[in-house]
């Protein structure tokens, strides 16, 4: 045995106290940095469309966890910490990259877009005129015993030879409408 009175604060481990320095192995304040940073872009990267940004402190994460990592292997520290930082600082940039690509996907096939829809439009528009102008009008209105129905034609053929017939001077016997209470 070891004659421990010579000296006696040979095993005791040393204590940080205010203005000392803080003793954790080598790369350890980095492995919380780059863990806390990994974590924050995960989760920014998660959300759509912020998950953009995510890049940034993505490459922050990676490099703290990375001299993190060197440091503490040259100290033969714990790397558990800085492995964490450094994984999920890694996967957290590669979901924000592909973000970028999925957007830059959407962007460039957005002009194609919209000319289709465009073209939808058209033809549903040109499909409801189409509609309206061949549409018969019926309104059917009952109160008691009371009733009244009007109905009318918007074709187009009819109203264009109605107005050819009043520019010629011919007016018909039906130009009136009738309102008859049943």
């Amino acid at each position: 045995m070891e004659d421990l009175s010579r000296n006696p604060n040979q095993y005791k481990e040393p204590v940080s106290g205010p203005g000392q320095p803080d003793k954790r192995p080598g790369g350890q304040n980095l492995g919380v940095a780059a863990l806390i940073t990994a974590i924050i872009t995960f989760v920014f990267a998660v959300i759509p469309c912020v998950g953009l940004m995510a890049v940034i402190p993505g490459i922050i994460a990676i490099v703290l966890a990375s001299v993190g990592l060197s440091q503490a292997s040259k100290k033969d520290s714990p790397r558990g910490i800085l492995v964490a930082g450094l994984i999920i600082g890694i996967v957290g940039t590669l979901i924000s990259i592909s973000q970028i690509f999925v957007a830059g996907e959407i962007a460039k096939k957005a002009d194609k877009w919209s000319n289709k829809i465009e073209k939808i439009v058209d033809e549903v528009q040109k499909d409801v005129m189409k509609e309206i102008e061949d549409a018969n009008i019926d309104i059917r209105i009952q109160n008691g015993d009371e009733k009244v129905e009007i109905s009318t034609s918007v074709n187009k053929k009819e109203r264009e030879q109605t107005l050819e017939e009043l520019e010629m001077g011919k007016t018909s016997d039906d130009d009136t409408t009738l309102i008859r209470p049943e």
